[in-house]
């Protein structure tokens, strides 16, 4: 996929970020995510610039922190990407309390963890830069009906059918496929990634 889009095969960035879904019935690994006030499981994806999964899903349950689930996801990343040296996450992975995350990342990981937070200053809904990448990415699962919700009863099956939904849409493009953006929030997606290939 990164070759046919006119990239390198080993991508040197990468985003990250957690979504917690609702789980519909019982299973393994259920926890109450305090934060979006969700029974159910998190999903933590790490993407490259295109939105593309670079590695396997990380699901554990909701209760667990994203600084937890972190490490989990970069763990020996750089074994399976050695040129990837940095990751955009939002402000939920740090906190005033603990930072520590940033010195794991670069000592363990060997990838600089950099956040990108809100702008207080600016009210209402508002994507900081680089972070519509992982916005997009869930939007593309959320239109698998399975993904829409967490079904599974088992943590193996969820991080699964990810990987099936990320297979079914990386073969669709390389079957050459069009598909054009459609409602406001693809469009913009989609002018802001030519925006940025047009600034290289």
């Amino acid at each position: 996929m990164r070759v046919a889009e006119g990239r390198d095969p080993q991508p040197s960035a990468a985003v990250l970020d957690s979504q917690t879904a609702h789980s519909h019935q019982g299973g393994e690994a259920i926890g109450y995510d305090a934060g979006k006030r969700t029974l159910g499981r998190k999903r933590h994806l790490l993407l490259d610039t295109c939105g593309l999964l670079l590695r396997a899903v990380v699901v554990h349950s909701a209760s667990i922190q994203e600084r937890a689930g972190t490490k989990l996801v970069l763990a020996g990343i750089t074994e399976a990407f050695p040129l990837l040296g940095l990751a955009w996450a939002d402000g939920g992975y740090v906190n005033r309390v603990d930072a520590g995350l940033l010195a794991w990342a670069r000592t363990h990981a060997g990838v600089d963890l950099q956040i990108m937070a809100r702008n207080a200053d600016v009210k209402g809904f508002q994507v900081p830069p680089r972070r519509w990448v992982v916005e997009r990415t869930f939007a593309w699962l959320g239109r698998c009906r399975r993904l829409a919700r967490d079904y599974e009863r088992k943590p193996a099956h969820a991080k699964a059918m990810i990987k099936v939904a990320m297979i079914r849409l990386m073969a669709a493009r390389l079957a050459g496929e069009d598909i054009e953006p459609q409602g406001p929030i693809e469009t913009e997606a989609a002018r802001r990634l030519d925006d940025e290939l047009n600034q290289k």
